[in-house]
């Protein structure tokens, strides 16, 4: 069983900034992939950014440019940066991990809410 607890959510005017954070139980270096995810109300939830072992970073397109995903691995961490922030980002934030196993977990959700 693979924790992962997360942090940074929160209420934001439009135009501002968040930092969200996923500390996983397990070495980065056992992770195939991390990333967060994001599920709007009556939507569906999507792909925000994620990042693989080999280094290779994915965005939404909605995203690209604005938002930017790292790791610190001796803290076994990913952080997501998220820069000039509109309401159609309001959101559950749900960190994603990928075992290099493949077994995959979710983390609880953080909400991320962002005022017009």
């Amino acid at each position: 069983q693979v924790q992962l607890v997360e942090s940074g959510g929160g209420l934001v005017q439009a135009g501002g900034s968040l930092r969200l954070a996923c500390a996983a139980s397990v070495s980065i270096f056992s992770i195939n992939a991390m990333g967060w995810y994001r599920q709007a109300p009556g939507k569906q939830r999507e792909l925000v950014a994620g990042i693989l072992s080999v280094g290779r970073i994915n965005y939404a397109d909605s995203v690209k440019g604005r938002f930017t995903i790292s790791r610190v691995n001796a803290k076994n961490t990913v952080y997501l940066q998220m820069n000039s922030l509109a309401p159609a980002a309001t959101a559950v934030s749900y960190c994603h991990v990928r075992l290099s196993g493949g077994r995959a977990y979710w983390g609880p959700g953080t909400q991320v809410t962002v005022s017009s």
